[in-house]
């Protein structure tokens, strides 16, 4: 996108103290910095080129302007196969929690509140992680961070399982928090690093990637708690055990290192207009998603029981089902085209707009199963939308560097789900059903106000053009709720 405050990709650029090559954070893996003679054809080959740039800088070799011929997707390194599999784990985790929730809560004599704090620890850490990742990364290198990651997320995972108290899984959730950190900060630079022939055809396998292990992880989550609560937990370590032993062995070491990057630099991004108004804006839409995620389960549950109807892990894991396919289509698929027809900021306002809609159904139909199912489902989709077409906003407002403009905003964001699944039991006996709900579309209310008063830093923004690896970028950033 062109303004006047844009400087084009691999020129330096200051900020305060930071002096920063934004071609090589936009890729993820350092390449020379280009010169204004060689800016141009660099351009030109955008999207193609991108593939050459990234095989060049993994192997060492000549950096060349001249397009790869993508090979078919399927035709990957062993290494992007384990990368791809270790990113459907880690986004499962995201729903993997919700059918057992009530489980916990009854075998664990916990209430809803109590139980519901699995999502903020997990957050909460998450958020403050992402602060630093962009430094740990710079550090350790793409690799060793990747696996230090994936360490973390199979300890904390299968800790979990063996939890005795709701405390326990509350605590083991944060530590799990700090791994899905390192780890999603780092799978696109690796998965594309890894590629052969060209990083379009990896990429788009990363973002199938995603959209799975959305859609799956609810389903997973119901289908292995209808044998316990404990058993989801005991799954996702084995199976990301599995993905951690196939990426040490087939991911070769010798990775390029990613820029060095401030510690301070995801606290001095606030500094940003435009960020700090996405961020807030985020930060209650976000209060407003986990609401509905972290929540549902229990009128759900309540609803079907007034009803005669017998509603545990495996039904709760069908209903999150739906919604994690919902919310992983549109995320992909949807969100790009919406955003190129309709511009970033209509999209934007429109979603938040049908949103409201929805969580105000969730309270209408809070006593119903079939209302609360499909209102749910249909929400799935909206979110997935705003997931997306937020963090290209994002990313198309501001100069900063990709990887510490999407971090920031993450890390700002999770605060208002963090907030989300601890107050809204309280507010429940507080209002009954309904109430949650009620805050949940006030917050999403509020997000579309941050972005009507802060619109004056956000009038250069149009209908976005990012590159593919841009865009993946957009939606693991969006989709790591």
């Amino acid at each position: 996108m062109n303004h006047p405050a844009r400087q084009r990709p691999g020129t330096a650029r200051t900020a305060g103290a930071d002096t920063i090559h934004t071609d090589d954070n936009h890729r993820g893996a350092p390449t020379p910095t280009m010169t204004a003679q060689t800016e141009a054809p660099a351009r030109a080959g955008a999207k193609s080129g991108m593939a050459a740039d990234q095989g060049t800088a993994s192997t060492g070799s000549t950096k060349s302007t001249k397009p790869h011929k993508e090979g078919s997707v399927l035709h990957q390194p062993p290494a992007v196969w384990a990368i791809a599999f270790a990113c459907v784990v880690s986004f499962m985790g995201i729903g993997l929690v919700d059918p057992i929730l009530p489980a916990i809560s009854h075998d664990l004599n916990a209430t809803p509140g109590q139980t519901m704090l699995l999502f903020t620890s997990y957050l909460l850490i998450t958020s403050l992680g992402m602060f630093f990742t962009g430094f740990i990364a710079s550090r350790l290198g793409v690799r060793t961070t990747l696996i230090v990651g994936l360490v973390l997320i199979v300890a904390f995972a299968a800790f979990a399982g063996a939890s005795g108290t709701v405390g326990e899984i509350i605590g083991f959730r944060a530590g799990w928090g700090l791994g899905n950190a390192l780890f999603i900060s780092t799978a696109l630079a690796a998965i594309v690093g890894a590629a052969s022939g060209g990083s379009a055809s990896a990429i788009i396998l990363y973002e199938a990637a995603i959209g799975v292990g959305m859609a799956v992880g609810p389903l997973l989550g119901g289908v292995l708690g209808s044998v316990s609560w404990r058993a989801p937990f005991f799954g996702t370590a084995a199976l990301m055990a599995v993905g951690l032993i196939a990426i040490v062995a087939m991911l070769r070491t010798g990775m390029a290192r990613p820029e060095p990057v401030r510690l301070t630099a995801g606290f001095r991004a606030l500094g940003n207009p435009a960020l700090l108004t996405f961020g807030i804006a985020a930060l209650a839409y976000n209060y407003g998603f986990f609401t509905l995620l972290a929540y549902s389960p229990y009128p759900l549950e309540s609803a079907a029981a007034a009803q005669g109807m017998e509603f545990g892990a495996h039904e709760l894991g069908l209903v999150f089902f739906g919604w994690g396919l919902m919310l992983a289509l549109s995320s992909v698929f949807v969100a790009p085209v919406l955003t190129r027809r309709l511009g970033l900021l209509p999209t934007l306002f429109t979603m938040l707009g049908l949103l409201v809609v929805c969580e105000l159904s969730l309270g209408a139909f809070s006593s119903s199963v079939t209302g609360l199912t499909v209102t749910v489902i249909v929400a799935g989709f909206f979110l997935g939308v705003l997931n997306t077409a937020l963090t290209e906003a994002v990313m198309e407002a501001t100069d900063l560097p990709r990887q510490v403009a999407s971090s920031t905003y993450s890390a700002v964001r999770f605060l208002g789900g963090a907030v989300a699944p601890a107050v809204s039991g309280s507010i429940a006996a507080w209002l009954g059903t309904p109430g949650p709900y009620w805050f949940g579309a006030a917050a999403v209310l509020i997000a579309i106000i941050v972005l009507i008063v802060g619109r004056k830093h956000l009038s250069h923004l149009s209908r976005p053009h990012m590159n593919a690896e841009a865009e993946a970028q957009a939606i693991t950033a969006g989709d790591e709720v």
